[in-house]
């Protein structure tokens, strides 16, 4: 057989990522490396002074959408701080591993390229492919399609040039009002959030790419942004233990790299008021280090949030956080200042030198560890294609099958008689949408309408007296806002629409929404079927329709306890 050359390219992909993954799935991991001495470690330690070894701990803001003026004032600052690595936001993949490999040029040491890809490239950059949401993840049952996810989400990390991912999330979500977390975990269930959080990380890890799990102790249950203020974790030691750091505790004990600590006052843990537990060394060291015994590199968030600038200014928060035990200081404000204030408490004795050498070798064994001894320069060409590949795109399509959930009726009664007068309704949106277009081929005698967010009483009530002359109705709850929160942004005359259709005889309810957003529609489960699918893609709109005309089997089961009549764990009968 003679391959086409687009089919020849493809396999040729493939095999680089199966070689590559192989290869690293045989290495040690990171933690087991620093077990041993690395000379290359400590050939690197021994050539920087000591202002450039505290620099090996910072890791600036870098983006590509902002111009040129901020990629210059970052490369000044790679050049004459020497931090130790960048964490990259939005922009887009060629621009980006340009401006990497123009960044290492100038770094002496070379950096440690990281960044926030929880579901992959595409949560910060464009023309790349964005996988599911965690909490999408958290309703598939078959977690090697995660792990698998992991290795393509390493293969398109290391093909930008970056060796570390900020994911992923294994916060315990059991506050469905939480405004941070939210959509971001794998669910409310701590067995479910750590064994996909495992599955996730170690996919990633097995092809070479550093991960992190965060936020530890657990952000899952706050009302609080730590982005805007610094929220408080009111729990008992015993309830944190036994839930919160759950997921935490298994990560550490299946080989994860990297923990990143979160902004919360937690007063079980430190008595200290206003104190953010990434500047409290009784919970970065007493906790993470000494009593979880976790070896790996403990990442602050980012400090520039409001969550530890509004009580500690002025680059006290660096410091703070510098002697709590944080082995990477993500983004601070200003990060000459901050590495001046550490040398001083250096000096005077606020840590110990062997602590401080043990912290600049572990990211230096890092670097080590991801190939950066040995960095070669990031090739440009193909590169859009290579992060666009066949079978990254099919992944996708297999993750958002799996994730589909039936949690009221049956697969008898989402597929309703394709040759009946059907309407096929979208809410939220202005244009015909994937799910209704999919449809449509099925049920041939259909009619498709759209209903905004904000339609007026008027077109509302009008609707509902067109479809009472239709045998049965495809109603699709529809969020397009980037973020897709616990409760929908319709009016309240749109959502009592959504409760009027779902007493229609014969209705069939798909969400492409938050799955919290469903106790947000009071009424919706009078319908004869109700269909989860936590995100708005085309994938998962592809997913739906397969699973109404009977081309899959919807094996999701919810990952968050909605309300009493929706529980963790739940699907309709198959």
């Amino acid at each position: 057989m003679i391959l086409c050359p687009l089919r020849l390219k493809c396999a040729l992909i493939t095999l680089v990522c199966f070689i590559s993954i192989n290869a690293f799935a045989q290495k040690e991991s990171y933690i087991q490396s620093l077990q041993h001495q690395n000379q290359w470690v400590d050939s690197v330690y021994k050539k920087l002074s000591k202002k450039k070894k505290i620099a090996q701990l910072f890791f600036v803001r870098a983006h590509t959408n902002l111009g040129q003026a901020y990629e210059d004032s970052v490369a000044k600052v790679v050049k004459k701080e020497q931090v130790g690595g960048l964490v990259f936001f939005q922009g887009g993949p060629v621009r980006q591993a340009s401006l990497i490999n123009r960044y290492q040029k100038i770094a002496k040491v070379p950096l440690l390229i990281a960044m926030d890809g929880e579901w992959g490239a595409g949560m910060r950059l464009d023309s790349t492919i964005s996988y599911p949401y965690q909490m999408t993840l958290g309703a598939i049952q078959d977690n090697t399609l995660i792990y698998k996810m992991g290795q393509q989400i390493a293969y398109d990390f290391k093909r930008l040039g970056m060796q570390m991912n900020f994911g992923p999330d294994m916060d315990v979500n059991n506050n469905p009002n939480n405004p941070v977390i939210n959509y971001r975990s794998f669910g409310d269930n701590k067995y479910n959030v750590a064994t996909k959080g495992i599955a996730y990380f170690k996919g990633m890890q097995d092809a070479g790419l550093l991960t992190t799990a965060k936020h530890f102790p657990g952000h899952g249950d706050t009302n609080t942004d730590s982005h805007l203020d610094l929220p408080l974790l009111p729990f008992t030691r015993l309830r944190l233990d036994s839930l919160e750091g759950y997921p935490f505790r298994e990560a550490i004990n299946a080989g994860i790299s990297g923990v990143m600590i979160a902004h919360m006052d937690i007063p079980a843990l430190d008595t200290t008021k206003n104190l953010p537990s990434t500047l409290s060394r009784p919970i970065v060291t007493g906790v993470l280090k000494d009593s979880l015994r976790f070896k790996g590199l403990v990442v602050s968030d980012a400090m520039e949030m409001k969550a530890v600038q509004k009580y500690f200014p002025d680059g006290e928060a660096d410091v703070r956080a510098f002697l709590a035990g944080n082995d990477i200081i993500e983004l601070s404000e200003n990060s000459k200042r901050a590495i001046k204030k550490i040398k001083k408490a250096i000096r005077k004795g606020e840590i110990s030198k062997e602590e401080f050498k043990e912290r600049v070798k572990k990211v230096l064994a890092a670097k080590y560890w991801a190939g950066l001894n040995n960095y070669t320069e990031t090739s440009l060409g193909t590169l859009t294609d290579d992060l666009n590949r066949p079978e990254a795109t099919s992944l996708v399509q297999q993750l958002s099958d799996a994730a589909i959930t039936l949690v009221k009726g049956s697969a008898s009664l989402l597929k309703m008689d394709p040759l009946l007068k059907t309407a096929v309704v979208g809410v939220g949106v202005t244009q015909i949408t994937v799910f209704q277009k999919e449809l449509a081929k099925k049920y041939e005698n259909n009619s498709l309408f759209t209903i905004n967010k904000n339609a007026s009483p008027a077109e509302l009530n009008a609707l509902l007296i067109t479809l009472k002359g239709y045998d049965q109705v495809y109603l699709s709850v529809n969020d397009t806002r980037l973020r897709p929160a616990s409760k929908l942004d319709y009016t309240a005359d749109v959502k009592q629409f959504i409760s009027n259709v779902a007493a229609h005889n014969n209705s069939v309810i798909t969400v492409f929404a938050n799955a919290y957003t469903i106790a947000d529609l009071p009424g919706i489960e009078n319908c004869s079927a109700l269909i989860a699918c936590y995100q708005l893609t085309d994938a998962l709109q592809q997913s739906a329709a397969k699973a109404i005309t009977g081309q899959l089997v919807p094996t999701g089961r919810l990952p968050v306890s909605i309300n009493k009549d929706f529980l963790t764990g739940m699907r309709g009968s198959l």
